[in-house]
């Protein structure tokens, strides 16, 4: 059974709906048969990769809410994000996530895709790195697992796996996906959303069970669940 999991970095509901997602697995029996990947969806493509645009304030603009209002909007992301045991800083900063992308396909060539975005969102929630930064990228893929100098080949060519990454989001919009996380499963199951992990282990035993059909939601609640799209993230109680 194959798990398709697109997802951005600078989405607050795919770091947390990863968790949940791992939970569901960890519940579901037969767990050890399961390939999970990891596919490429940027929320934001037209920013900048570098920039000093605090992310509350990112929020504010894009919501048209007051900063106030956008700080609130985070404390309640960050109580679902503890509730899974997750770290989160709200102090981050908002920039393009391309280049991030193009080192996961990197990292999915070297077995360590996992390892590296887990070192994303650890960077970026849990400690508010600037990841736009060339240096801190590098420091944080090679932590990773990955070798520096393939690391700084795809960094210095803004073509390596480019066109892969923009497959995979064109992939993303033909299954319908208009927001992340969005899980595919064995290419008949779609969730969307940050779901509970009990939705993500019953849609895992219904896959297995039932060896045909059609794409279609795991559950009624699989379209009310947290998500990130063009216009922003979902959060519970706005």
């Amino acid at each position: 059974m194959r798990v398709e999991i697109w997802s951005d970095i600078a989405c607050p509901w795919c770091y947390i709906g990863k968790a949940r997602f791992e939970a569901g697995l960890a519940a579901f029996v037969h767990r050890e048969g399961v390939e999970v990947v990891h596919r490429s969806f940027e929320l934001d493509p037209n920013a900048p990769a570098a920039t000093d645009i605090p992310v509350v304030d990112m929020l504010a603009t894009k919501y048209g809410v007051s900063r106030a209002q956008a700080e609130a909007m985070e404390a309640r992301v960050a109580e679902a994000a503890a509730g899974e045991g997750l770290e989160y800083r709200s102090d981050r900063i908002h920039g393009n996530t391309f280049v991030l992308h193009r080192l996961l396909h990197l990292a999915r060539e070297h077995g360590v895709q996992e390892a590296l975005l887990d070192a994303f969102y650890r960077a970026n929630f849990a400690e508010a790195r600037r990841l736009g930064e060339p240096a801190v990228l590098r420091v944080t893929a090679v932590g990773a697992g990955l070798p520096a100098e393939d690391v700084d080949r795809v960094l210095a060519d803004p073509e390596a796996y480019a066109e892969a990454v923009r497959a995979e989001e064109r992939e993303a919009a033909e299954l319908g996906a208009t927001g992340v996380p969005f899980f595919v499963i064995d290419r008949r199951y779609g969730i969307s959303g940050g779901q509970p992990a009990e939705v993500f282990r019953e849609a895992l035993e219904r896959a297995y069970a039932d060896g045909a059909g059609q794409p279609q939601p795991a559950g009624d609640e699989a379209s009310a669940a947290p998500v990130c799209g063009d216009d922003g993230c979902a959060v519970p109680g706005k």
